[in-house]
């Protein structure tokens, strides 16, 4: 029988097996290309500052997406946790997205203007002075560390090549908006917008 030709051929088996899963994988995610509300940024989204692009990097260089989400999933368990769920339009100018789906720590998707400054530098500075039982390592360097803005410019710059929509006044600024500001002025300014368009638009 002709299926027995498949299945005592290892080799022609593999490439049934990656054509199912391609077509698969295609009708499932083609079709959101097409989509608005997937494609389109939600209303009153607006561009990562040169600060908080910043911040962003550094959140992606000291590993905190490895333990944190940023991504809440429609369940009401987590709605009533973290606030409204996650939708793609928020993310549509995030290069790469940091959605994740580890929580050693707490989702942030919503954690922008749930504390204050002050909180977050104590909380990063040594998170046990605020959360006693925390397991987050310490990142006391990020107030000695200080920006220099020699790449922010091009930072930005790629962000705009990608789609997010900078102006050449962004790109001109960049430099003088961060030179001078420590890693932690950086990095709480990204943690203070996140999920902050969402939040306003309701």
């Amino acid at each position: 029988m002709k299926h027995e030709i498949v299945e005592k051929n290892i080799g022609l088996m593999a490439l049934f097996m990656a054509l199912a899963v391609s077509v698969g994988g295609l009708v499932q995610i083609v079709p959101l290309f097409f989509q608005q509300e997937t494609t389109q940024p939600v209303d009153g989204l607006k561009p990562y500052t040169a600060l908080q692009l910043e911040g962003r990097d550094i959140f992606i260089r000291e590993g905190c997406v490895g333990c944190h989400s940023q991504m809440i999933r429609p369940f009401r368990a987590e709605t009533e946790r973290y606030g409204h769920y996650s939708v793609a339009g928020e993310s549509v100018w995030d290069h790469p997205f940091l959605w994740g789906s580890k929580r050693t720590g707490p989702d942030l998707a919503r954690v922008g203007g749930r504390y204050s400054d002050d909180w977050h530098r104590a909380h990063l500075y040594n998170p046990r002075n605020v959360v006693p039982e925390s397991k987050m390592p310490a990142y006391p360097w990020l107030v000695e560390n200080r920006l220099d803005g020699a790449h922010t410019a091009d930072k930005v710059q790629a962000m705009r090549t990608l789609g997010v929509p900078y102006t050449d006044t962004d790109i001109q600024g960049a430099k003088a908006s961060v030179q001078g500001k420590t890693e932690m002025d950086a990095l709480v300014a990204y943690l203070q917008v996140l999920g902050t368009s969402l939040k306003n638009k309701r």
